[in-house]
């Protein structure tokens, strides 16, 4: 079942199969509406590819636990909106509620971290604390961000993918909004929380910033 130790090693595809079929409908079912351009499921599998590195790699200190905040971290998603996380948070309380894993799983901690995504570039690595628990929670958020890493190709659909999603607000205003997260992003000490995804991913997430916001 997820968050076992065998279950961290198990393919991304796996790990969605460990789940309840009805789970997993529902959770499909949640993340196709709204149509999204980029926050869909394909961008859990996303995420999800980056936690299994982690699995293998320097691992997770409550795997269960950073699995099902991936798993629903976008569940609710309505562009502009400012409660998407808490309402992603209490789905994914409601589901580990109807269909309990097997593992141990905190709900209350699952919830915790996705209300973290709401503060995406805003976080000092630092105030998340010390210890296992805290670096679980930079990794996690970490991957979510690993996008802004990508080649420069996929790097500029992602950024065509969300300006889609935010189709409705006035280009001019878009425009500005991304702007400024771009260089709040490039003026903070670092991209990357986690000393991980930092010493892998941070060059690259700075290059392709810089380089669209030098090209307007």
């Amino acid at each position: 079942m997820p968050g076992s130790a065998s279950a961290e090693l198990q393919s991304v595809e796996a790990l969605l199969d460990a789940l309840p079929e009805p789970q997993r409908a529902a959770l499909r079912s949640a993340y196709a509406e709204p149509p999204r351009a980029y926050h869909h499921f394909g961008h859990v599998l996303e995420v999800l590819g980056h936690y299994r590195d982690v699995a293998v790699g320097p691992g997770w200190h409550r795997p269960a636990d950073v699995l099902f905040a991936v798993l629903y971290h976008d569940a609710v998603y309505v562009p502009g909106r400012s409660d998407n996380e808490a309402a992603s948070a209490r789905l994914a309380e409601e589901h580990l509620a109807r269909w309990p894993p097997a593992d141990d799983v905190d709900p209350a901690r699952v919830s915790e971290l996705i209300l973290l995504t709401a503060r995406h570039g805003g976080i000092d690595r630092d105030a998340l604390g010390q210890g296992a628990d805290a670096e679980d929670a930079r990794r996690f958020l970490d991957c979510d961000m690993a996008i802004l890493a990508a080649d420069p190709a996929r790097f500029a659909a992602y950024d065509r993918e969300i300006a889609e999603e935010y189709r409705a607000v006035p280009r001019w205003l878009y425009r500005i909004k991304r702007r400024q997260f771009f260089k709040r992003l490039l003026a903070s000490d670092r991209i990357y929380l986690s000393d991980h995804f930092h010493a892998a991913l941070e060059a690259r997430a700075r290059a392709n910033l810089a380089a669209s916001l030098a090209g307007g």
